[in-house]
């Protein structure tokens, strides 16, 4: 597991990056009307560069520090997993769909056979 030691609590300069963050990207959405006559490709530009500044801005954050400690985690998690082969994917997709027709056979007899019984016992035959 990857550690970084980060202090306890919000300091001033973590409540100002988190200004200029959210100030960053409310000015993304009003940037992004106010230039509506620009050319889409300089808007996702720009986009992209500020919305990277937003997050480097983040991520110097103590909250943005644990958000990338957790995703360093997953990450090295996600390299653990064992990925079944095709054969064994195969071999599950079919024993999956060989249940899910065996149970629907069960369950529509069931069904047929308690219709039936209950029009036996209601005398409901001919309707």
């Amino acid at each position: 597991m990857v550690s970084l030691v980060v202090s306890d609590g919000p300091k001033l300069v973590d409540k100002l990056l988190w200004g200029l963050v959210l100030t960053i990207l409310v000015g993304l959405v009003a940037g992004n009307y106010y230039f509506s006559q620009v050319s889409l490709l300089l808007r996702v530009v720009g986009f992209i560069f500020f919305a990277g500044l937003a997050i480097g801005l983040a991520l110097k954050t103590v909250a943005g520090q644990q958000v990338w400690l957790l995703w360093l985690d997953a990450v090295q998690e996600v390299r653990k997993v064992h990925w079944p082969t095709r054969q064994e994917t195969m071999q599950t997709t079919f024993a999956v769909l060989a249940m899910v027709v065996a149970m629907g056979i069960l369950l529509w007899t069931a069904d047929f056979l308690l219709l039936r019984l209950v029009k036996w016992l209601t005398g409901h035959w001919g309707a």
